[in-house]
């Protein structure tokens, strides 16, 4: 079975590939159902290598060209060339420019960013929960970029389903943190349910920062995690339900 994903028409162009899986095609069960691509998680190791190879045979590839980090909520961001020999990078951004390899991010509410230059044939994938937002894995990710080629005017952005404003309720200290640090941070901040708390606008401010860094062709789909548990994994919904574990969802990209 070939998994179904979603496409953003900013990253349409004849040398890239990519696609935002989410919980349909996969093998897995239980919490994991169906398609959980997450070597971190307790799913069996087997299920999880038959959903990423089936999410590589989806965009055209072999499963042992799917490269995704050791993610760890941070600013860290590798360049590679081939995949990893042995255990991956501890870091949450990817960036290629080598032909036919998949770069891969997997999520659970956080956000998964697609990037590409095609003219220069460079891609990126980034990680990016709000600690890794703020400590700049994003605009890490763009440099990284320009480092192998390509130009910030001429790099596309498109983020995944995660977790949408709507839905992502913080306290007051998490305000602080990030105008701490960019003061026009707290217009990404809603009144919450109540006065202790707030909405965070995480792809917003994503968006904002990649804006920051020199580029301005962004898509968000809008999908949201949390709002639909039964089509994406989501980090949230599986505390509302008790649940022990949750899957990933993957989102990825390759330049041809």
């Amino acid at each position: 079975m070939t998994p179904p994903f979603l496409t953003s028409p900013l990253l349409a162009a004849p040398n890239l590939v990519h696609g935002f899986f989410g919980r349909a095609g996969g093998v897995s069960t239980g919490v994991y159902a169906s398609l959980n691509v997450g070597p971190g998680s307790d799913d069996r190791p087997d299920d999880v290598k038959e959903n990423r190879r089936r999410c590589a045979a989806a965009l055209g590839c072999d499963a042992d060209r799917l490269v995704t980090n050791y993610q760890i909520h941070s600013a860290e961001v590798v360049i590679v060339d081939a995949a990893w020999p042995g255990a991956p990078a501890k870091a949450d951004g990817l960036v290629t420019q080598t032909r036919d390899l998949v770069l891969g991010v997997l999520a659970a509410d956080c956000m998964a960013w697609l990037l590409a230059d095609p003219k220069a044939g460079v891609i990126g994938a980034a990680h990016a929960g709000w600690r890794g937002a703020l400590a700049g894995v994003l605009e890490n990710t763009v440099a990284a970029m320009e480092r192998l080629g390509a130009d910030r005017c001429d790099i596309r952005a498109a983020l995944g389903p995660c977790l949408q404003q709507s839905n992502f309720e913080v306290g007051l200290d998490l305000v602080g943190a990030f105008t701490e640090k960019f003061t026009d941070a707290e217009t990404f901040f809603t009144p919450g349910k109540s006065t202790k708390k707030r909405q965070l606008d995480l792809a917003g401010f994503g968006a904002w920062r990649l804006r920051q860094s020199g580029v301005s062709q962004i898509d968000d789909l809008g999908h949201c995690t949390l709002a639909a548990p039964e089509a994406y994994f989501s980090y949230r919904a599986s505390r509302r339900r008790a649940e022990t574990d949750y899957g990933r969802n993957l989102s990825a990209i390759v330049i041809r």
